[in-house]
């Protein structure tokens, strides 16, 4: 099968990376990396040769969130959605394998819920993080559970409501990411968390895994069989937010 949007690697070691490959549109997701990120999760996490899945963007960032220029407006015949992003989100927070994010550039919106859903993150200190769906007139409905479990809620309401930059500094102290580098250690840094979960028996880590989920609150399962479905961009103010940013200007429900 050739991937049109992400790359998957496999090490001698066993390590899985997962890279996604958009670099000229910031790795901002369209329904193809959706499909394909959905599809590859499942079958590294079947594959008994893959003991870790590295998650990490080509280029100057990680993933921009969700790339509008495939949203709203137009005329062009949309390709059927085999996963939304709640869907992968999920299957990555549930991976029955260790996860590690790798974040060099910005993560923002589902972006950041790509981060928000791996056990470990490591950024670089010039990382920066936001949820800014507001900001173009959706609410995140499909980052909100996996955000507000590792985040926590007052936090997520601030940064939800607001669409402020998170710096890698505040992402730290959040627990977004777990440990800071500069960009020329970084992939030391990864091989020293790599090695430390290689040490981990399989099925132990699995367990803890699937105990951990479970006591987790809020509980995701719970959270997933009841949230709204994702906010239809196609409303008015969808409309107008994706138009605002097209045309970099400030959408019309803001005051001058």
């Amino acid at each position: 099968m050739t991937l049109q949007t992400i790359s998957v690697d496999i090490s001698p070691r066993r390590i899985a990376t997962v890279t996604l490959n958009r670099p000229d549109r910031g790795n901002a997701f369209d329904q193809t990396m959706l499909d394909e990120l959905g599809d590859q999760l499942k079958a590294l996490a079947a594959d008994d040769a893959v003991r870790i899945v590295v998650l990490r963007g080509a280029g100057k960032h990680f993933c921009t969130g969700a790339d509008l220029s495939s949203r709203g407006g137009g005329t062009a015949q949309r390709e059927p959605a085999k996963y939304s992003l709640r869907d992968v989100l999920a299957i990555l927070d549930g991976l029955p394998k260790p996860t590690v994010a790798v974040v060099e550039g910005g993560a923002i919106g589902g972006g950041a819920g790509f981060v928000s859903c791996c056990d470990v993150a490591i950024a670089t200190r010039a990382a920066f993080f936001s949820i800014p769906e507001v900001r173009v007139g959706m609410p995140p409905m499909g980052i909100m559970p996996f955000m507000i479990r590792a985040i926590g809620h007052r936090a997520f309401r601030r940064y939800g409501l607001s669409g402020e930059r998170i710096a890698a500094a505040d992402a730290l102290r959040l627990g977004l990411v777990h440990e800071l580098c500069e960009p020329m250690v970084l992939d030391a840094t990864l091989t020293q968390i790599t090695d430390a979960l290689l040490l981990g028996a399989p099925h132990a880590m699995s367990a803890l895994k699937a105990a951990a989920a479970r006591y987790a609150s809020p509980n995701l399962a719970e959270i997933l069989a009841s949230v709204p479905p994702p906010h239809d961009p196609k409303s008015a103010e969808g409309q107008e937010g994706i138009a605002a940013f097209r045309e970099k200007r400030k959408p019309n429900w803001y005051p001058e």
